[in-house]
């Protein structure tokens, strides 16, 4: 089967790099998949997760806090400033940034940092603990 070559690479380190049959990631447009013979494209990506499908049918997921996707020559490079793999997310840190973010949004429901900082708490929580594709 035909394969794109995907990298995800943050400022510290590429986090992955193979061959996978499909990539999926989010653009402030939607859920985008990337599959071999896609049209060159550049998009922003917002907190979410990204998954690739490897030929051998294994499912890499990586939390991905905002950045970049480029698709060309069947390359999809997901360039972010905060990237991480699950092995690398700290589950009870992530629970207990979550907590913090949800008891703060109590008292100021309209402040947009605590938005932000629950929704990339959440996004590690759900990466660490094995997402499911939806």
């Amino acid at each position: 089967m035909a394969t794109v070559h995907v990298e995800i690479v943050s400022p510290e380190q590429v986090l992955y790099s193979g061959e996978a049959e499909i990539v999926v990631c989010r653009t402030p447009e939607g859920e985008v998949a990337f599959l071999p013979g896609h049209v060159p494209f550049l998009g922003m990506l917002g907190v979410a997760q990204v998954w690739a499908r490897e030929p051998d049918g294994t499912d890499v997921y990586a939390a991905v806090h905002r950045g970049f996707v480029e698709v060309s020559n069947d390359r999809v490079s997901i360039l972010s400033d905060v990237a991480e793999l699950p092995d690398q997310i700290d589950l009870v840190r992530a629970e207990t940034a979550r907590d913090a973010a949800e008891e703060a949004l109590r008292d100021t429901p309209d402040d947009p940092e605590l938005k932000a900082a629950l929704a990339r708490a959440e996004l590690r929580i759900q990466v660490a603990r094995g997402p499911a594709r939806t």
